[in-house]
């Protein structure tokens, strides 16, 4: 879930009234504060699906989607991304929904053309997607792309831009889209203008996430045995500084928090499923390897307002997921029943 110009998972506070493009105030809507919970779905169900929670009072409203748009969001949930005034909802099952972030009631939408989408970024009133691409018969994504969109309220495809193998994150700076090349350690940055790779950038790991810390632009790769940070050099396109610390079994859920620490999952994996919660900071390189430890830790995010941190636990898609909200001193606030792997969150 992203907030690009970002995310990890960030969060903003809203005044009572926001002002639209003709600079008039205009109540918030319904979902414009809270915080978005994103629940993936089970495969072969496509039964993915946002809640809405408000942390105030507790409540939780289910299956927003379905209930603004009256009918499924039918699709298994890859990540939310807000945008130019639009929250775009990514179906790693071929198609974005696009949706106004106040109501929830559909803009458009980008359906058909698409294969595997992982994430979304805005340049030059565009979008770029990027895409696995098709497996081949070797269940490989050779074919791996970022789809090009003319309009922010969707539309149909107009190109495909090759790019290195399982593209994740996408970030946007002027007219460059980065793009995180997770299966080959590549950051491939597109010229919006041109819609064509204009540089390749070798980085260590798997790179998955983009974010902001200290106005410089950095992602988060990983491998086996270690988790690594590089930033970048806008004027120029080039590294800038780097760190890495000595984490096992990272996975590619990580979350901002106060004070440059960054939270990060971790799993065993299949079938043990020792999972937990590691806490770095880049700056003064502190190491936390286990913060949290549990089963089935599957999303996290960091609430910024309320110094909380939020973990989610998709229960092995074995019905509802759940999420267990801390303090930042570790202690356990308070566990409410989400959806279907539930993932990602999105603190307005």
């Amino acid at each position: 879930m992203n907030y690009k110009n970002h995310l990890g998972a960030l969060a903003l506070t809203f005044l009572l009234f926001a002002c639209n493009d003709s600079g008039k105030e205009q109540p918030l809507g319904a979902y414009d504060t809270g915080i978005l919970i994103m629940n993936e779905g089970a495969f072969g169900s496509n039964d993915g699906e946002v809640f809405h929670l408000n942390p105030t009072t507790g409540s939780i409203k289910k299956n927003v989607f379905e209930t603004e748009n009256n009918r499924p969001f039918a699709g298994l949930l890859e990540d939310i991304v807000l945008e130019e005034d639009r929250l775009y909802l990514v179906a790693n099952t071929g198609k974005v929904e696009i949706v106004n972030p106040g109501d929830f009631k559909s803009i458009g939408s980008v359906i058909g053309d698409l294969d595997q989408p992982r994430s979304l970024a805005t340049a030059r009133g565009k979008l770029f997607i990027s895409d696995y691409g098709p497996y081949d018969a070797s269940f490989r994504t050779p074919n791996s792309y970022v789809a090009v969109v003319a309009g922010l309220d969707g539309g149909t495809v107009k190109k495909k831009i090759k790019v290195s193998n399982k593209p994740e994150d996408l970030f946007t700076s002027g007219k460059f889209v980065f793009v995180a090349g997770s299966e080959q350690g590549k950051i491939e940055i597109i010229d919006a203008d041109t819609e064509e790779v204009s540089k390749t950038i070798e980085v260590l790991g798997k790179p998955v996430q983009f974010f902001e810390q200290r106005g410089d632009l950095w992602v988060y790769s990983y491998d086996s045995e270690k988790i690594y940070f590089q930033s970048f050099q806008l004027s120029n396109l080039t590294k800038k500084e780097f760190r890495e610390f000595p984490i096992s079994k990272a996975t590619r859920r990580i979350a901002l928090g106060e004070n440059d620490r960054i939270y990060i999952l971790t799993s065993s994996g299949w079938p043990d499923y020792n999972d937990g919660v590691a806490v770095v900071s880049l700056f003064d390189t502190t190491l936390t390897p286990s913060w949290k430890t549990g089963s089935g830790f599957y999303g996290i995010g960091y609430d910024k307002e309320r110094q909380e941190i939020y973990v989610a636990n998709a229960k092995g898609f074995q019905g509802n997921g759940e999420v267990t909200v801390f303090s930042k001193s570790g202690a356990e606030v308070k566990k409410m029943e989400v959806g279907r792997g539930p993932s990602g969150f999105v603190f307005r």
